[in-house]
This record gives C-alpha cells, sequence and structure tokens, in this order.
C-alpha cells in the first residue's frame, strides 16, 4: 500500500529529526574528545577528566550519559569499596572512531583558511 502524500512528508520529516539528533550527538566537540581519549582503552570518569583539557564535571557527565543512552560508551560499575566504575568505548563507539579522526584531520587542514575567511567576514561586516 502506497503512502499518502501527507504521510511520506511526516515520515522524511521524523526521519530528518531523527538523522539530526544523531548528528547533533557525534557532532559535537565533548563527543569527538571524548570518543577519542576512550579509543585508547577503559578509563575511570577523573582519569577522563584529566585527558579532556576544559570540560567540566557537569559536562562530561551528560556526555557520557548521552553516548551510554545511544549505545556508543558502557558503563560498569564494580563492586569495591570505594565503588569503581569505568567507561569504555562499545563496538558502535569504536566504529565511530575513523569518522571522527577523519572529521578532525578535515579540520586541522582546513583550520588557517577558515580562521582567515571568518576574519575577513567579520572586517567585511564592521565595514
Amino acid at each position: 500500500m502506497a503512502n499518502l502524500p501527507g504521510e511520506a512528508e511526516t515520515e522524511a520529516a521524523a526521519n530528518c529529526k531523527a538523522l539530526g539528533r544523531i548528528l547533533d550527538r557525534i557532532g559535537d566537540k565533548w563527543t569527538v574528545l571524548v570518543v577519542e581519549v576512550l579509543t585508547h582503552g577503559p578509563l575511570r570518569f577523573n582519569a577522563m577528566q584529566r585527558a579532556v583539557p576544559g570540560i567540566s564535571h557537569r559536562m562530561l557527565t551528560l556526555t557520557l550519559r548521552g553516548l551510554e543512552r545511544d549505545g556508543l560508551v558502557q558503563r560498569t560499575a564494580f563492586p569495591t569499596i570505594p565503588p569503581r566504575v569505568e567507561y569504555a568505548l562499545t563496538e558502535a563507539g569504536h566504529s565511530l572512531k575513523a569518522p571522527l579522526q577523519a572529521l578532525v584531520s578535515w579540520a586541522r587542514s582546513r583550520q588557517e583558511g577558515i580562521e582567515t575567511a571568518q576574519l575577513l567576514f567579520d572586517q567585511r561586516r564592521r565595514g
């Protein structure tokens, strides 16, 4: 049975929103940095916070929670005193490594040109 025109538009809009949420997650600067740090193996929260310059406790908590919710990070709590919690990339999280490295590589290779374009744009806007 064919979709009615309105149904197709609604489905396309829903798919676009879902894709946008995924891209918001994986394109976030903190996600990129946290995934990079976790590619070297599981880490505890404080070790991760030290490894990601500038990230606040709250932002790291929110980033890890979102990555865990999306199935990209696994949180493992060990029954020790004091409690020990480690975070590690899942298989899906590891599969994100190559695309993120390509994005970072592209950003680094274009950084100077982008900064120059921004400067020129800002100068034109100031008149």
